[in-house]
């Protein structure tokens, strides 16, 4: 599809200031030093792609491709210039000219059809042992023989023997009915906790039963679009964000609000949906309502339930150290950050890593396949973090954080499980 240009490169780059308040928060220019590809670098370049003084080579392909997304430079910019929403859009440009290489076209091609993805995910728990050993604690694996673009030291995941929406009914009842209005929630679990960290959605039907809230969990979700729309994929953003708001419109009314375990796929809905559509307003006017019921589950577990004081008054206190990561979609673009460490600190002891707030270094698909190199650089220094607070857990409302945090963890040979903060406040609830 052709999208219409939402941001003038030149006008951003004559805002920005030179000031380079970004470039000590940058992920890339922490890993590179490279003036080139720190934020006011980006925007520089992009401001000579629009005036036709930079042809999108490979190089220029390759400077573009090796950003984050993890808006660190948003957060600090004084001009609040949306560095990472002109690197997605020149993205585009990059695939309508380069394509999209062949392993992204088949992982995008089944981000779009759910009954397939399904198929597969069963033949691959099935036939997983083969390739794989897994550490069942972890929730990691490590391929047994050489695979194309996969370093052999990588931590990976793997599939649950059942798929999250696979596994419950579609309507959960609450037992019992409050005296007032009853609180009816709809879950969106997200690709990866729905096949492969299927504990997160297990944990958040605990806890919304023990709330006495009514589940709503709407079968024929598709993917929020976030690993398309980072790559450049647009037909496959458009597609998927379509289907989803024609879908949620069904039920959008009979439900308070739609809870998302996962930082990503909240931001993709709550924000992207509507930054992508910018050029189609009668969409965009759909999305926007639709985001307006779009929460993180720990987010509204926190503001609207008694959630807190159920764990307060738990005979499950635990002598575990607990360490968080804020993921760059949850704190940075959402503001999500104080809302897990308050439900997590009242059964677990909690102590702070010296940044939280540094990305992890997931970056996406292109990232996590040709560019793994720049993740591993960029992950070390997180797991360096983790390691100084002695914890046992580290936590994370994020798949992606999830993995690549993971492997940062065992590529430094540090023995610490992540767990999302769902999982252990479900741990800590009574039964």
């Amino acid at each position: 599809m052709e999208k219409n240009e939402k941001f003038n490169y030149t006008a951003i780059s004559d805002d920005c200031v030179k000031c380079g308040k970004c470039k000590p928060v940058c992920t890339i220019f922490n890993v590179n030093q490279d003036e080139t590809t720190s934020p006011r670098g980006f925007i520089d370049l992009l401001g000579a792609y629009k005036r036709d003084e930079l042809e999108l080579d490979k190089n220029a392909k390759d400077i573009f491709e090796s950003c984050f997304l993890c808006t660190n430079c948003v957060d600090v910019c004084p001009n609040d210039l949306p560095t990472d929403m002109i690197i997605e859009q020149v993205r585009f440009d990059i695939a309508k000219k380069y394509g999209i290489a062949w392993y992204k076209r088949a992982f995008f091609f089944l981000l779009r059809h759910r009954k397939l993805m399904d198929i597969l995910a069963s033949l691959g728990w099935v036939f997983q042992t083969c390739a794989l050993k897994k550490d069942t604690q972890k929730k990691t694996s490590f391929l047994r023989f050489p695979v194309p673009l996969i370093k052999k030291e990588r931590a990976l995941t793997y599939a649950d023997k059942t798929s999250f929406l696979n596994k419950y009914p579609e309507n959960i009842p609450s037992k019992e009915k409050a005296e007032g209005k009853q609180q009816r929630v709809a879950i969106f679990i997200g690709c990866m906790s729905n096949y492969a960290y299927t504990k997160t959605g297990d944990g958040l039907v605990k806890i919304l039963k023990k709330l006495n809230v009514d589940i709503f969990i709407p079968k024929k979700q598709l993917c929020c679009g976030a690993p398309a729309y980072f790559t450049g994929d647009f037909d496959t953003v458009d597609y998927l964000i379509k289907h989803n708001i024609e879908y949620f419109e069904t039920w959008l009314e009979e439900v308070d609000a739609i809870i998302i375990p996962e930082a990503t796929c909240s931001a993709m809905i709550n924000q992207d949906w509507e930054h992508f559509l910018h050029d189609q307003p009668q969409w965009k006017e759909r999305a926007s309502k639709i985001s307006k019921k779009v929460f993180m589950a720990t987010k509204w577990l926190e503001d609207n339930t008694n959630l807190k004081e159920l764990l307060a008054k738990s005979n499950k206190k635990f002598d575990t150290t607990v360490t968080y990561h804020d993921a760059c979609h949850a704190r940075k673009v959402q503001g999500v950050w104080k809302e897990p460490r308050e439900l997590l600190k009242q059964n677990y002891v909690m102590t702070e890593m010296s940044d939280p707030n540094r990305c992890c270094g997931f970056g996406g698909v292109t990232m996590q396949s040709e560019k793994y190199h720049l993740a591993r650089a960029a992950g070390l220094p997180k797991a360096a973090m983790i390691k100084e607070t002695n914890a046992q857990i580290v936590s994370a409302e994020c798949s992606a954080c999830r993995i690549q945090v993971s492997n940062s963890l065992h590529v430094s040979n540090v023995d610490v499980i992540f767990k999302n903060p769902i999982e252990l406040i479900a741990d800590a609830l009574e039964d």
